[in-house]
């Protein structure tokens, strides 16, 4: 079992839709591939149209399915945890 832990830092490309769905398909396929503990996702305070868009993302059914939880940090408002859960074998 993996102890890693994956950032994705969604700053350089706040105003890209299809680049910042792609980053978040890659983190989450990277997340699987390493068998990573946890994502932290940085989207950053703004408006809250970047944070919105990556809760919704998140929430999708297909991709709900692929982590075990997630956490809104509660002191910084600018980030989200994805955890993961990974079976012995898996």
């Amino acid at each position: 079992m993996s102890t890693r832990n994956l950032t994705l830092d969604l700053h350089p490309i706040y105003n890209k839709g299809a680049l910042i769905d792609a980053a978040l398909a890659d983190a989450m396929d990277e997340a699987e591939a390493t068998k990573a503990k946890q994502l932290e996702i940085i989207y950053g305070k703004g408006s809250g149209a970047l944070r919105a868009r990556v809760l919704r993302y998140l929430e999708r059914k297909d991709v709900r399915a692929r982590y075990h939880r997630l956490d809104k940090d509660q002191r910084n408002h600018g980030r989200v945890f994805v955890h993961f859960r990974w079976s012995r074998g898996q």
